[in-house]
């Protein structure tokens, strides 16, 4: 099923957005090519990358099964339903409505709740505009990362829907999105109290190669040790 020519991902090794494409692809066996788009350097703002994302944020996938003139698909969980109706099993979303829509809710807590607010844009403005200093930013994201966090615990503490996994005992979106802003505390050093739900998924997560082999820490360009 891999495919390395069909699909061009547009990454950075240490954001939460590329880290859940790389578990969909590596969930679903096909490997696309990586582009790496160094956001430190701003990269992400040069004029050839507009072209692709006029947003300047990635990811970015380029699938050219899709014509002579593919548009740049974004927006990680866009993406992740993108590949799991193009590659069916393992699937990514339950199998009832009722399923789906909870695990679209608990990934959404995440990815579009909770982890906008941290992102190098954010940063970027409150540093500037805001005046944030360093201790500053950093309490700006323990707050929100706590914040989105201890809901989720709390709902998945206490719905009888969550299993092994977010919803039931397959990983799902929802895992997907929960792991993503875990490897990303753990880049910045951020650690969250009163969540041991939250832990629990991680580590079963982390279990499977499609995770761990996603880590931020095992991509190219991130930092020694």
């Amino acid at each position: 099923m891999t495919d390395p020519v069909r699909f061009e991902l547009f990454s950075f090794w240490r954001t939460s957005e590329t880290y859940r494409v790389r578990v969909a692809f590596n969930l679903k066996g096909v490997k696309p090519h990586e582009h790496n788009v160094n956001l430190d350097a701003g990269e992400q703002r040069s004029e050839a990358f507009l072209t692709i994302n006029p947003m300047g944020a990635i990811p970015a996938l380029i699938d050219h099964a899709s014509g002579s003139s593919p548009t740049a698909l974004t927006q990680s969980l866009a993406i992740l339903e993108f590949l799991d109706e193009t590659y069916p099993a393992p699937a990514l979303l339950p199998v009832d409505a009722h399923g789906r829509a909870r695990a679209r809710s608990l990934a959404a807590m995440l990815a579009a709740d909770t982890h906008p607010l941290i992102t190098p844009r954010v940063k970027k403005y409150l540093t500037t505009a805001g005046q944030f200093d360093d201790a500053a930013w950093r309490a700006w994201q323990i707050h929100w990362f706590a914040t989105g966090l201890q809901a989720l615990e709390q709902r998945l503490a206490t719905e009888p829907q969550t299993g092994t996994f977010c919803h039931g005992d397959v990983p799902t979106m929802a895992d997907i999105c929960l792991a993503s802003i875990v490897v990303v505390m753990r880049v910045f050093k951020i650690e969250v109290a009163g969540i041991p739900t939250v832990h629990r998924i991680m580590a079963e997560c982390e279990r499977l190669e499609a995770f761990a082999n996603a880590d931020p820490r095992r991509q190219l360009g991130a930092p020694p040790g």
